[in-house]
């Protein structure tokens, strides 16, 4: 394929939009994955066609298939690894905060894809499409294993046991169902609120696992000898410390 993609004519439905043009290579092809993702994210994959991102990209649909030969199923691949590498940058910890407003700012930058992205996520999340192949979910385990790792990171470990690769993992599909549980319901709680209990959900797993797991137990303690006194994570563990079996009951 040369630097600039060779002329064609221009069909009749992109003549009336006067909205064809010819574009560098790479730039005919980020542009083709853009439209693609907008139109998977507004939704499920299985209702796009590449009748729709031809007339969405002011293309033509023997254009697209000339960058794409693989059809509707290469086109999806690249708009999910474009998505996935969107999303991987925003699991970028910020320098500034306590553990608890620096997990919550990565939250922040999650749900902001999640929101924007809405209805390809979920398809993506649940399965099932008939475009899933063992290369898409291959794409999105590597968000969770990236994720996986950066957890990690921000918690300081560099290789993490049986125990806490299990609580984090754990975490992360909470998230992720927290996500398609929040779609589903219309976004009825605001993200802060979400976010807020996705971090108070992360401290108390880890006080959970504290007791059976050493690890778990350096985690936590770090994480409170970073906390600002009387902060989010200390007044929830107080908060634990508090109840009883026969309070809960009553």
């Amino acid at each position: 394929m040369n630097d600039t993609e060779p002329a064609e004519p221009a069909p009749p439905a992109a003549r009336k939009r006067a909205g064809y043009r010819r574009l560098p290579v790479q730039q005919r092809r980020e542009q083709l994955i853009a439209v693609a993702l907008s139109l998977f994210s507004t939704r499920p994959p299985d209702e796009v066609s590449l009748d729709d991102v031809a007339e969405a990209s002011g293309a033509s649909r023997p254009l697209v298939y000339r960058y794409f030969a693989g059809g509707k199923q290469q086109l999806y691949e690249a708009a999910l690894r474009s998505a996935a590498t969107e999303l991987t940058t925003r699991f970028t910890v910020p320098q500034r905060g306590t553990p608890t407003e620096q997990l919550g700012a990565v939250l922040d930058g999650y749900f902001s894809f999640v929101a924007e992205h809405d209805a390809g996520y979920g398809a993506l999340l649940r399965g099932g499409s008939v475009v899933e192949t063992a290369r898409t979910s291959a794409i999105v385990d590597e968000v969770r294993r990236t994720a996986l790792r950066r957890t990690l990171r921000y918690m300081g470990v560099r290789e993490a046991g049986p125990r806490l690769t299990l609580l984090v993992r754990s975490w992360i599909s909470v998230v992720e169902a927290a996500s398609l549980s929040w779609l589903d319901e219309g976004r009825q709680i605001p993200p802060a609120q979400l976010r807020d209990w996705l971090v108070d959900q992360f401290v108390a797993m880890t006080a959970a696992s504290a007791p059976h797991d050493e690890q778990a137990a350096e985690v936590l303690a770090g994480l409170l000898a970073m906390e600002a006194p009387d902060g989010r994570a200390d007044r929830l563990l107080s908060g634990f410390a508090g109840l009883s079996v026969a309070g809960v009951a009553s």
